[in-house]
Order: structure tokens, then sequence, then C-alpha cells
């Protein structure tokens, strides 16, 4: 199965140039599953420091038409995330769209608070656990950006055999941190890792880094994304994490 992961640009709205060029990109390569980054489309709403209901509904009406022009692809599985309301503020839900149809899966749990990433203040955290979801045929875990730094959840994900574990990102320039964690996720767990991020500034100065990864279910790094190569695509083989986790530290109980 070949799976695609991205770098999409900060401000993504469906219906201009920049999607029709990614939308093209997409029909080119054709990938059995896709992974966008966090929450891709619209503006960063979390980089003001207090949450505003009208911001909010801006960014949860910009996600409803790029699910629809997502759904619209044709590609048998994608995976994004979505602001949802809840609790007077938002969740950040990640979604599965198969045929057409997005079907919630897990809800983001950890959230930073600092110039630029004012989360906390924007998005409560989802109560469903790490639990692996069934997409395109694979089993599949979701870590939404900040949850893939507490790594006990893709050992977890590891121990429900989870082929492959989906990190959607919108982070800043310093990478190596989400390369280690993205490594350690494939380590502990025997599955496949595979990260897409957000690009370019925002209106208000904020620069995310891009750099999608993906690593093999042993840590090997299998590629990544760059401003030339914005969609890259990894060939998933179940077989592979099956066999993996049979390896150190994979069978290890605590």
């Amino acid at each position: 199965m070949r799976v695609g992961f991205v770098e999409w640009p900060e401000d993504l709205e469906t219906g201009n140039q920049a999607w029709d060029r990614i939308a093209d990109q997409i029909n080119d390569a054709r990938p059995d599953f896709l992974i966008t980054n966090e929450l891709p489309f619209g503006s960063w709403i979390a980089s003001q420091p207090t949450f505003d209901p009208a911001l909010a509904q801006n960014s949860i009406d910009a996600h409803a038409r790029g699910i629809d022009a997502l759904a619209a692809l044709g590609i048998p599985a994608i995976l994004s995330s979505v602001p949802v309301p809840a609790a007077g503020r938002l969740a950040n839900e990640a979604i599965v769209i198969e045929n057409g149809i997005a079907r919630p899966i897990h809800r983001k749990h950890y959230f930073p608070q600092q110039p630029g990433w004012y989360e906390a203040s924007w998005y409560v955290a989802g109560g469903n656990g790490f639990i692996a979801a069934t997409a395109a045929g694979l089993s599949v875990g979701v870590m939404l950006c900040t949850d893939a730094m507490f790594n006990e959840h893709a050992r977890g994900y590891g121990h429900q055999e989870a082929t492959l574990i989906a990190i959607p990102r919108a982070t800043g320039t310093a990478t190596g941190n989400w390369l280690t964690a993205g490594k350690m996720a494939a380590i502990v767990s025997g599955s496949y890792v595979v990260s897409s991020n957000r690009s370019g500034r925002a209106h208000d100065g904020i620069l995310f880094g891009g750099s999608g990864f993906a690593f093999a279910p042993d840590g090997e790094l299998l590629a990544t994304t760059d401003a030339a190569n914005p969609l890259r695509l990894v060939e998933i083989d179940p077989q592979r994490s099956v066999r993996q986790r049979k390896e150190y530290p994979c069978y290890v109980r605590g």
C-alpha cells in the first residue's frame, strides 16, 4: 500500500491556485492512503492567546469546505484533522475519509501554551483514549502533533498491533525533536510512523517548518518532504510490522 504524506502551506483554502496545484499533485501520485498535516485548512488560529468564537467558526467553516474537497479527490482513504465545537471551545479531531464519508477516530490530548501555539486556550483535551482504528484495511493509530511527545501511546498502539501511526503536525522550524519522536514511536511500536506538517509563514510571523517524515517499523528513516517535494510516497508492508513486533524492544511487556 502506498501512503502519501505532505507539507501544505499555511492558510490553505480550497478553490484557489494553491489548492489546484495540490489536487493535481495528489491526482498524479494517486496514493492509496493520504495523511495531511494537522488542521490543514484556513489560518492557524492558535497563534492568538485568547479564544475568539468568530475565529473558531471561521476555522470550522474552512475545514468543512476542505473536507468536501478532500473527499472529492477520490483517494481510497485520507486521514486529516478538523476543529469541532466542544465545551465552549474546540476539540482537535482526527478523521478518516473513506468513500466520501468522514468519521472521527481520535481527539488530541496534549496542548502547548506558548507564543505562536496557545492551543490550551483554544482546545479541550479528548477523552476517547488512544485506540487504533481501521482505515483502508490497515490498523491505524493517531497522535496529533504534541501527542507524539508522549511515547507511551506509541507503545500502546504497538500492543494493539497497529500497522501505521499517523502524526499530523503544525510545528515550527526546529524539526530535530520531532524526528526523534517519530523514530522512537516506530522503534517502541513496531509500526510505520508517518507525519505531515504545515509549512510557510503565517500573517503574524509564525514560521512552520514542513519536513514531513516516514519511518519504517525498525526506526529506519524512509523519506522526508521539503519545499521541492511537498508530497512524498512510501510503501507500507504490513508483514514488516508484524515481524518487527517480535523483535526488541517491541516484545517487552512491563
